[in-house]
């Protein structure tokens, strides 16, 4: 999988050029302007701030299928980052629009696998990808717990959408439900 900030990627199984146009077309779970407090001492947007931008997207992707604050608070399960793989494609200035837009790419009982695509809507270039497995957590015990059947179905309604798209997500390699 070769990644470009210009084009998107090029997936090698199917030889399919994936643009930014179609990256578009996932679910979009956060969007803002960049504001000047992200810059560094370099003039562009510390990588700290990628993460931020990537977490409010998760905190969205997650209520959707139902795990919310209230989830959290009722039922007292919720969940917890265990990997995550960035790669940086193109900088961000302060005044350009971001969008991230998600790909949920499989989950096990406890395990919830996803892609997150930062793209400057300003240039209409792929900045950057986060690469993210999760647990689903029982937050008392502090541990891993299965995901709730309620919820799994709903997962499942987006995962099976997703693993419909013609096109293979440009993976890490390390990271696998």
């Amino acid at each position: 999988m070769t990644l470009d900030s210009e084009c998107g990627f090029k997936d090698k199984s199917t030889g399919c050029m994936v643009g930014v146009a179609e990256l578009q077309e996932l679910p979009l779970f956060h969007q803002q302007v960049i504001p000047d407090s992200y810059l560094d001492a370099m003039g562009h947007v510390n990588v700290r701030w990628y993460m931020v931008l990537f977490d409010e997207a998760s905190w969205r992707f997650f209520a959707t299928h139902g795990i919310d604050e209230a989830y959290i608070r009722e039922r007292r399960l919720g969940g917890m980052a265990l990997k995550h793989h960035i790669q940086y494609l193109a900088e961000l200035n302060a005044g350009e629009s971001v969008a991230v837009h998600t790909r949920f790419l499989g989950r096990s009982k406890k395990r919830i696998h996803f892609m997150h695509f930062l793209i400057n809507e300003t240039t209409g270039k792929l900045s950057a990808t986060l690469e993210s497995l999760g647990t689903h957590a029982d937050m008392e015990r502090r541990r891993s717990a299965e995901v709730p059947p309620d919820i799994a179905a709903r997962m499942d309604a987006t995962l099976y959408q997703h693993l419909q798209l013609h096109w293979t997500a440009p993976l890490c390699g390390a990271i696998d439900v």
